[in-house]
């Protein structure tokens, strides 16, 4: 059976006072056997959480990575320096990186394989804007995400990762695809994985972004093949992330 994974991705927010606060809370809250939990900070952050989480059951990773692993590319951070700071996961290909700033499906697909040499879990975020919906091209934008991966890296470079499904039209906008609309998307995904391995689609967690709070968890997640949220706004606040937690426990 499939553990929910709840992903905090904090985007270009925080501060030292901020981050304090947040994990602080987190740790504070009772623990829970499930779900899975992990953060996503801004880079220059990744150290104060390591600090703050080491020996904790929440786990950290980055945004984003380069797909180089080492060398001239000023501004980048390699996959080695991720582990470094004790990352576990990564992000790769969330809408905001592929539109704000022009990662096309071969750049993304490159980040994931560099995540997966250098041992860190990647989550694969793919999703449709609001005119691809409107246009009925959803399955086609997805698959075309998901193939670039899948091409690159195999069928077994879903074994040791995950993908979060984004609607773009739904983050940060307060709309939210209903349980159905999400369920669907979710099963399309695993079944192109299970054209290639049924198993490893099986295992795979597929996760839901898009304006996850604490009043719609419970019913998004109880579909059978929505194993968690990556989430934004949400994961802010300590008790906005943990009644999410608390919705599905």
């Amino acid at each position: 059976m499939r553990k929910i994974l709840l992903a905090g991705n904090w985007k270009m927010h925080g501060s030292k006072a901020m981050v304090s606060a947040l994990l602080e809370g987190l740790l504070a809250a009772p623990r829970r056997e499930t779900p899975d939990m992990v953060v996503f900070p801004p880079f220059p952050y990744l150290a104060q959480a390591q600090s703050l989480l080491a020996g904790s059951p929440i786990a950290w990773g980055a945004q984003t990575l380069s797909p180089e692993a080492q060398g001239a590319h000023t501004g980048e951070v390699s996959a080695s320096m991720l582990l470094d700071l004790g990352c576990r996961y990564v992000l790769v290909g969330h809408s905001e990186r592929r539109t704000l700033y022009g990662e096309n499906d071969a750049d993304v697909a490159a980040r994931y394989a560099a995540a997966l040499a250098a041992g860190l879990e990647p989550i694969l975020c793919v999703g449709e804007t609001l005119q691809e919906r409107e246009e009925e091209r959803t399955e086609a934008v997805v698959e075309r995400q998901l193939e670039a991966v899948l091409d690159r890296c195999g069928v077994e470079g879903f074994e040791r990762g995950a993908v979060a499904y984004e609607p773009v039209w739904a983050i940060g906008t307060g709309r939210t695809a209903t349980p159905d609309q999400a369920q669907a998307v979710h099963a399309f995904i695993r079944g192109k994985v299970a054209y290639r391995n049924d198993i490893i689609a099986g295992q795979l967690r597929i996760l839901y972004g898009g304006s996850v709070n604490g009043s719609n968890a419970a019913d998004l997640f109880a579909r059978e093949d929505i194993d968690g949220g990556l989430v934004g706004g949400a994961s802010l606040k300590a008790e906005d992330f943990l009644a999410i937690r608390d919705a599905v426990t």
